[in-house]
């Protein structure tokens, strides 16, 4: 009798532990994809079975940077070095500060993106936009379809949020994400370098530049910090600025965006002192007072090609950051002007 009340006790003491380790590992699979690299690699080391769940986000996070935001997975490509994939917030638009928020679930495999994020930011002036039915292209009497130039960017106007037009219109080709396959591969003496997965037609949108929208202080302020940590030599920002100036030519509107600790792809496009394989067009949506800045190929893109652009011609720091971009006619050092 005695013998039959031991093995019974034990029994439930086991399937007690047993319940203990699977309430453990639900736990653990919700609370590891919101952790950052160090502290993954802090738990990894605990127990065999963090260790376990701990490379499996790891190969999880190399195989899609865009977090299941993008139609197609991104994934990091790395045969040079230990390191696995790049840290940082994703979004696929641009985001004004104070950001919604500090952490991000990316780890686990999931259908529907636990990471709610508008995709529109932007100011809309309600009531504008064209009434046409899905046939808005230049050379219709479409008015959101124009198309200019103003010095440093080609500038489009695609048809907004209170245009009739359905989402599938020719004239929102910019507003469905990332389409293309690509990858985000380790180069020599580059780092991180965004490489197209699939042959890509000139003109053909790649994607937008997106991060955080910044005024000029704060982007001021931001780089001043960045150029010192940069001293180190183990960091590199992403914060871009680009001008839209006015008809008169004697003002221009600025637009800085910070992909350094969120945004998207984009932050991996190298330079080319040639000009590389893109171009930069401001696409402003009917309706919204900013532009975004997106990224369409300047030529044919070949399978396995980087995909890089001009970051500006202006060096005012002669020592600055050496460039290594492979050019024919590389300067040597990375473009830099007064933030």
């Amino acid at each position: 009798m005695r013998g039959n009340t031991e093995a019974a006790s034990n029994q439930k003491q086991k399937q007690k532990q047993k319940q203990s380790k699977a309430q453990f590992l639900e736990i653990a699979d919700i609370i590891i994809p919101w952790l950052t690299p160090s502290e993954v690699s802090t738990i990894s080391s605990t127990c065999t079975t963090l260790s376990h769940l701990s490379k499996h986000t790891t190969a999880v996070r190399s195989s899609d940077a865009s977090r299941s935001f993008e139609a197609h997975p991104i994934p990091f490509i790395n045969t040079l070095d230990q390191h696995p994939y790049a840290f940082f917030l994703y979004t696929p638009t641009c985001l004004i500060p104070p950001l919604p928020f500090s952490r991000q679930f990316w780890g686990f495999s999931f259908t529907n993106n636990p990471n709610p994020i508008p995709h529109s930011h932007f100011t809309d002036f309600g009531g504008l936009g064209c009434h046409c039915l899905d046939n808005c292209r230049i050379g219709t009497d479409c008015h959101c379809c124009v198309l200019g130039f103003d010095g440093d960017a080609d500038v489009v106007t695609e048809c907004g949020p209170n245009c009739r037009c359905s989402s599938t219109c020719g004239n929102r080709v910019t507003q469905s994400g990332v389409t293309l396959k690509l990858n985000i591969v380790r180069v020599p003496n580059k780092g991180w370098g965004l490489f197209a997965n699939q042959f890509i037609s000139s003109a053909q949108f790649v994607c937008e530049y997106a991060g955080e929208l910044l005024t000029t202080q704060e982007a001021r302020r931001r780089q001043k910090l960045y150029d010192e940590r940069a001293k180190s030599g183990h960091f590199c920002s992403a914060l871009l600025v680009v001008r839209e100036y006015l008809p008169s030519r004697k003002a221009c509107f600025r637009i800085n965006i910070d992909a350094t600790n969120i945004g998207n792809v984009a932050r991996f496009i190298n330079h080319s002192c040639d000009g590389g394989n893109l171009t930069t067009v401001l696409v402003r949506s009917s309706g919204n007072v900013i532009p975004r800045v997106c990224f369409f190929t300047c030529r044919d893109v070949q399978e396995g090609e980087e995909l890089s652009f001009r970051y500006g011609d202006v060096r005012v720091r002669p020592q600055g950051l050496p460039c290594t971009c492979g050019s024919s006619n590389c300067y040597g050092i990375l473009p830099s002007e007064h933030t």
